[in-house]
């Protein structure tokens, strides 16, 4: 199964539903992938306002 981007969080998953946000909307193209471990002291994560563990999308097309 392919990985969407959910364009409500950002949040790349497989499925049909998104497993954090459990938006329906979802892009199959996407640019860039961030994987946050540690958000609380992450820069790139406080820059882009992810604050839970995850694969996100930087950008939805």
């Amino acid at each position: 199964m392919a990985e969407k981007a959910c364009k409500q969080c950002k949040t790349i998953f497989t499925g049909s539903k998104c497993p954090k946000c459990g938006s329906e909307e979802f892009s199959d193209s996407y640019k860039g992938k961030i994987v946050i471990l540690n958000p609380e002291q992450s820069e790139i994560a406080k820059n882009l306002k992810f604050n839970e563990k995850g694969s996100y999308a930087i950008k939805t097309g």
